[in-house]
């Protein structure tokens, strides 16, 4: 199986920010966490009604 090392990730991390800068990168972190937080809500509140 591969699998990435500190270097490698390092590597992806500098091209990322490179292509889309330090706030871009930065807003699609925050949706993601945020998208990530009404997921997990929504999964609690079926499990509400369920009861």
């Amino acid at each position: 199986m591969f699998r990435l090392g500190p270097t490698e990730l390092m590597i992806i991390l500098g091209i990322l920010i490179l292509l889309f800068g330090v706030g871009r990168i930065g807003k699609i972190a925050g949706e993601l966490g945020s998208g990530i937080r009404a997921f997990k809500s929504g999964l609690q509140g079926d499990e509400e009604k369920a009861d």
